[in-house]
């Protein structure tokens, strides 16, 4: 049996919680490794909704182990706070269920604090971040200034290492005339806490390394998507991690040949969060059909996502950087009543056709995207959960992105329910 990755193949936002809680419910094991509390994923199980941010998707079944690894930088009073509000839900959360790395890297409120900081003093050319301080808490950890989760356990270098912390941060921010943060104060509240957070504290690496001696299915998954990929996305305007799913076992603790299946998750059409390039953004009424029918906003910040034609060119280059190996191609119901449809198959930049989404912002900025149109269906998708229920046009859709992106399509989201999936190919079947 295969152990899987799910990476998001676009900008995010590609409806990875219902695939990942439909793989989970096969998994033994679900492995949160980059990002922080700024992703987020909805889970619609059995009419109950679970919106979830930190905490892998696999925390509402009962029998799932749920990781959260060191590559992930975690908030800990938000940690915390979404602990309690799924407890609220019915859904039990103990240590044996849910591991914590000791050396994840912690978020304080001076990075909140930061970020905003840092966003407002860049103006019109803010990268639109969540503000929830992801950035500046990878900043320390590569600086390795940073606080983990371990350094809770002894008090006393944990006091010295926020003091040389905002020693730094201090300085910033009396140049940016903000008002300067204290050090009792966070440590005082990281006191209040630390039991609590500690009780989660697990070493990653072994326990993953004992799950696959013992032949259980680890479900690895990411957030975002890659073309928000720090080193392959669209550069500045993307997050502070790699969602590469190399990053699966960097942020894990666990070899490469671990992870044995790559699964990337893309809408049937495009929508990106925030600021940056979009080629095949829409700013006419089937934009707005498609944000209206998609309910295209944001599950940790409520942020309007921008809407547009399916991307094939940076799906495809996704396809090729990640190695993905097989797509699950979610929301294609939303497409359901348009007369046509198009694709982007190209760019044009200066005048020339291009393959490829380039690098710089500069061009980023100017390529604009060739289309090819189909024909639209006005039959439903909506709930469909083999192929025969397909109207033929939406088959020709799919089939023809398939040959446009060079890779798959395993699983077919019809609803954002979780049963209703088209199976073409286990992914844990490797």
């Amino acid at each position: 049996m295969a152990n899987v990755a799910v990476i998001g193949a676009q900008w995010g936002d590609e409806g990875k919680g219902k695939i990942v809680d439909w793989l989970s419910s096969r998994a033994d094991v679900v492995v949160r490794f980059q990002g922080g509390h700024n992703a987020g994923h909805t889970l619609v199980v059995d009419g109950v909704t679970y919106k979830l941010h930190l905490l892998p998707s696999g925390i509402v079944r009962k029998s799932k182990v749920s990781v959260i690894g060191n590559g992930v930088v975690v908030d800990p009073w938000a940690l915390l706070a979404e602990i309690k509000s799924i407890r609220n839900q019915g859904v039990e959360v103990t240590p044996e269920k849910l591991v914590l790395a000791e050396n994840a890297p912690l978020i304080l409120p001076i990075h909140s604090i930061l970020d905003e900081a840092m966003e407002r003093v860049r103006g019109n050319d803010a990268i639109g971040t969540t503000k929830r301080g992801i950035g500046p808490a990878y900043e320390d950890k590569v600086a390795r200034r940073g606080i983990r989760v371990c350094d809770l356990e002894e008090p006393d270098m944990l006091k010295e290492k926020l003091e040389a912390l905002l020693t730094h941060h201090n300085a910033l921010l009396r140049g940016l005339g903000e008002k300067e943060v204290s050090c009792d104060d966070i440590f005082n509240a990281l006191m209040e806490i630390k039991d609590e957070l500690l009780s989660y504290k697990g070493i990653v690496w072994r326990v993953l390394d004992e799950a696959r001696k013992s032949g259980k299915k680890i479900l690895f998954e990411g957030a975002q998507g890659m073309m928000l990929d720090v080193d392959h996305g669209t550069y500045p305007f993307v997050t502070s991690s790699n969602m590469h799913p190399a990053q699966a076992a960097v942020g894990s603790g666990i070899g490469l040949d671990a992870v044995n299946y790559i699964l990337g998750i893309a809408k049937a059409y495009t929508t990106r969060v925030g600021e940056g390039p979009f080629p095949t953004e829409l700013d006419d009424e089937v934009g707005q059909y498609l944000g209206e029918k998609g309910h295209e906003f944001g599950t940790t910040t409520g942020r309007k996502r921008r809407c547009g034609w399916f991307d094939a060119v940076s799906v495809r280059q996704a396809v090729i950087v990640g190695g993905i190996t097989g797509i699950a191609l979610t929301k294609i119901d939303v497409l359901d009543g348009l007369d046509e449809l198009k694709i982007c198959v190209g760019y044009e930049l200066d005048g020339k056709q291009i393959d490829y989404f380039p690098s710089s912002q500069v061009k980023q900025a100017r390529v604009k995207p060739v289309y090819e149109t189909m024909e639209g269906w006005k039959e439903s998708t909506c709930g469909a959960r083999s192929w025969g229920e397909l109207p033929a046009a939406a088959v020709k859709y799919v089939k023809h992105l398939e040959e446009l992106i060079g890779a798959p399509v395993t699983l077919l989201s019809t609803s954002p329910e979780r049963d209703d999936t088209i199976l073409m190919h286990d992914p844990f079947l490797g």
